[in-house]
């Protein structure tokens, strides 16, 4: 199957658009917000790949786990990041190109692949920062792959020439997602595809094919199980499973943006849903009365499309093709930026997050990665005044 993606991951097809200026702004200068009682340092710059870079980024327990477009995941204890050496650096490889995108549940880590694999390890911690991976299972799995071929209703038209089962993803694996119970894991990919897999057995459960008219990029999912999908086609999808159905249906189509979607986080409560694009805008979405959703207006500050966000607490991290991070606060539907993180030398490809408590009872510590497509990761550390509203 030919790529479908209109957005890659080298410099060159980085295309930024206009941002869209129907959409409001929600950039605020309200009193609830002072920017310079926020303070941020870098505490370190990682160099983990030398012929690539980091291609996804996420957090799990006291552990930072980091793929790379040339197949490495790796992970560190980041408790010791005050350290700018960091030995002990925990390394597995597998399947070809890039390792799109990492989640974690219990002791187990789930990878996409650029090779439209996912792949499945279990954890074994030896110390506190030592890691092993063992290699439980690709998916789809064997038993999958047997149990499907012999039934020819189970066959996809792929090529004019060429099927496959349903349940193999046939392009770049985008990125995957977690039910709040981690009992699915949704994946997404460049062939349009949405899938949902039982973590139990790795089963494949469901297959929605052309979720999307375009190369499928992101992928979030709710504590309710409401899965959003967001695409270069420009529209994000909003799925849900009725009552009594086997399978996903679509119940929205939120269509503002006029650019590839690249990116999609949900607030802490599932209330928003921010979107970012090549438009330059991170869009909030609120549901309504009615359980819909509605733009409700942007966040505007980038220069160059929106590549990665994340959300912590009441904070959102959006990094760009402009080499900057953000970090907005959103307190009784206001927002500000509360910061700008300069450093990289290109564009920011992927963030994850946490929030701590300090020794001072009225302050916060966000300690925040991000990973360039020069290879850096940046370690942050933000300071930030607990508001009273």
């Amino acid at each position: 199957m030919e790529r479908t993606a209109s957005f890659s991951d080298t410099n060159n097809s980085l295309s930024s658009q206009p941002s869209l200026a129907s959409v409001p702004s929600l950039n605020s200068h309200s009193h609830l917000f002072n920017a310079s009682n926020t303070s941020h340092t870098c505490l370190a710059t990682l160099k983990p790949h030398t012929s690539s870079y980091t291609s996804s980024l996420t957090l799990a327990g006291k552990f930072l786990y980091a793929g790379s477009s040339d197949r490495e995941i790796r992970s560190w204890n980041h408790t010791i990041f005050l350290s700018e050496h960091l030995q002990n650096t925990n390394l597995v490889t597998a399947g070809t190109g890039a390792v799109k995108s990492i989640v974690v549940h219990s002791n187990k880590l789930f990878s996409a692949h650029q090779d439209h694999k996912i792949r499945v390890w279990r954890i074994t911690s030896h110390d506190h920062d030592q890691q092993k991976f063992t290699h439980v299972a690709t998916l789809p799995t064997l038993r999958d792959r047997v149990t499907k071929i012999l039934i020819p209703k189970n066959h996809v038209q792929i090529r004019r020439h060429k099927k496959c089962t349903w349940v193999h993803h046939v392009d770049t694996v985008s990125s995957l997602a977690l039910s709040h119970d981690g009992k699915l894991l949704y994946s997404v990919s460049w062939d349009r595809t949405l899938k949902v897999w039982r973590t139990k057995d790795f089963t494949c459960l469901e297959s929605v094919r052309n979720a999307h008219e375009d190369a499928i990029n992101a992928v979030a999912v709710s504590e309710e199980g409401q899965v959003y999908t967001g695409s270069a086609d420009k529209r994000i999808r909003v799925w849900r499973k009725r009552e009594g159905e086997k399978k996903h249906c679509v119940v929205e189509t939120l269509e503002k943006h006029r650019s590839g979607i690249n990116a999609l986080a949900l607030s802490s409560d599932g209330c928003v849903l921010y979107s970012g694009a090549c438009d330059r805008s991170i869009l909030v979405w609120e549901k309504g009365e009615n359980g819909k959703s509605a733009v409700v207006g942007a966040l505007r500050g980038h220069t160059k499309s929106i590549l990665c966000l994340c959300v912590v607490w009441d904070l959102v991290c959006s990094g760009s093709e402009d080499k900057t991070v953000r970090i907005w606060r959103g307190i009784q539907k206001e927002y500000s930026c509360l910061a700008v993180l300069e450093g990289h030398i290109s564009p920011i490809k992927t963030l994850t997050a946490t929030l701590h408590h300090t020794h001072h009872p009225s302050q916060l510590s966000l300690l925040l990665f991000s990973g360039s497509l020069n290879s850096d990761i940046k370690v942050w550390q933000l300071f930030l005044p607990l508001l009273s509203t």
